[in-house]
């Protein structure tokens, strides 16, 4: 491995890879576009696929799932942005233009999954759909969906973790990474004689986690014992790993008030809430019985 990386290079070291000219961007009849965008709305195209699947795998008809996707799609995007910038508005409350301004991330997931979960239930309701059924279905092509969203983190050098030398160690050129996620740790194992630092991919780590969330949850929807119990297996199950991994990062969303990660704190809670909620539907459902 070079002890100089090019400036759009990126290395796993300890797997002995070494990608040269990661794009940020690409350029198409004069208009510049964010790989992140790309691959995040790759992974909204996959995500529709995959709940087009599942409501034929169980009996359902898909395109209802096409006719609320629109929504959930313009929504969730809306709120994922709206959590951002709520828990980063000292950068923003003098950088108001920039709200508007996604081209370079700036999405977090969990705003997105409440906007999506509030504009189903009013879709619900409004057309006298089961909610519940509805959500499990969904849930399917979330997973996966994050799953291919967290390279967008990838190509925007963004949502990495602490230094790190394990195995899946990866290295950013200095000049690619916003200064203030470069942490004192991180300029402690640097040299005069490199240019990078050495991070831990937590990007990675969550894309994993949720492969294999998705496959557990095709492994239960079969034996699902209620609808709505794939949603609280998503809450609990994604809630786990995010706690974890949110831990590691540099980059956390922090609440105004407690210094609190706030991803953490809510990751947490949906853990908690997914259990308790899960174990009480199943005991009134077993007195009914």
């Amino acid at each position: 491995m070079p002890d100089i990386m090019g400036k759009m290079d990126i290395a796993f070291p300890h797997l002995g890879l070494y990608l040269k000219d990661v794009p940020k961007s690409f350029s198409v009849f004069g208009f510049n576009i964010a790989m992140y965008g790309v691959i995040i709305g790759l992974g909204f195209l996959v995500a529709l696929l995959i709940i087009s699947r599942v409501a034929k795998w169980t009996g359902q008809t898909p395109d209802d799932y096409w006719d609320v996707a629109i929504y959930i799609i313009i929504f969730s995007i809306v709120g994922a942005r709206l959590y951002y910038v709520f828990f980063s508005w000292d950068y923003y409350k003098d950088n108001l233009l920039s709200i508007f301004n996604t081209r370079g991330g700036g999405l977090a997931i969990y705003g997105g999954v409440i906007a999506g979960f509030l504009t189903l239930f009013i879709y619900c309701r409004i057309k006298k759909k089961n909610f519940f059924l509805f959500g499990d279905t969904i849930m399917f092509g979330l997973v996966f969906g994050q799953v291919m969203g967290r390279w967008g983190n990838f190509t925007n050098r963004e949502a990495f973790g602490e230094y790190t030398d394990s195995l899946f160690a990866m290295r950013l050129p200095v000049e690619m990474v916003r200064s203030g996620e470069i942490t004192a740790l991180m300029k402690e194992h640097m040299s005069e004689a490199t240019n990078y630092i050495q991070v831990s991919p937590t990007f990675l780590y969550e894309s994993m986690w949720n492969i294999c969330l998705f496959i557990l949850m095709l492994l239960y929807c079969k034996h699902k014992k209620f609808d709505g119990e794939i949603v609280l297996l998503y809450l609990g199950g994604y809630g786990l790993g995010r706690a974890w991994i949110e831990a590691l990062r540099t980059d956390q969303l922090i609440m105004h008030t407690t210094g609190l990660p706030v991803s953490q704190m809510l990751a947490i809670c949906l853990v908690i809430f997914a259990v308790v909620t899960d174990v009480v539907v199943r005991l009134r459902l077993k007195k009914k019985a």
